[in-house]
């Protein structure tokens, strides 16, 4: 799944300078900014969700390591481990729930799409 993820992101990357060279032949300068501004928007997101994906896979590994281990020492408390322990993993996957609206927000509502769409307008015809 992550090298699926990171060739799709960099396949992205590349696509979006290609096309952006063909934006500077364009000479449109806001499409040219809206564009700029598009792969920025792109590369943050990439690396926002990248960071808080190994963040967050590190925190649920060790929250399971140490939830089995305690159960490992003291098994009439399996129930109450185990409850804390899911409790304790829905809130480290919210954190990188939230990580993915924000970069979902960043690459699709910026403010000059409407100048990057006539861009690609242009491009295609």
């Amino acid at each position: 799944m992550l090298k699926k993820l990171s060739f799709s992101t960099l396949g992205s990357a590349f696509f979006l300078f290609a096309v952006s060279t063909m934006a500077y032949a364009a000479g449109d300068e806001l499409a040219i900014a809206g564009l700029k501004y598009f792969t920025v928007s792109v590369f943050a997101a990439g690396f926002g969700i990248a960071i808080s994906s190994f963040g967050c896979g590190l925190g649920q590994g060790m929250a399971v390591k140490n939830a089995v281990e305690g159960i490992a020492r003291n098994p009439e408390a399996s129930g109450k481990v185990t409850v804390t322990m899911l409790i304790g993993l829905a809130m480290i996957e919210s954190l990188c729930i939230y990580t993915l609206v924000i970069a979902l927000i960043l690459i699709y509502a910026h403010p000059q799409s409407s100048a990057i769409a006539k861009l690609f307008e242009t491009i295609v015809h």
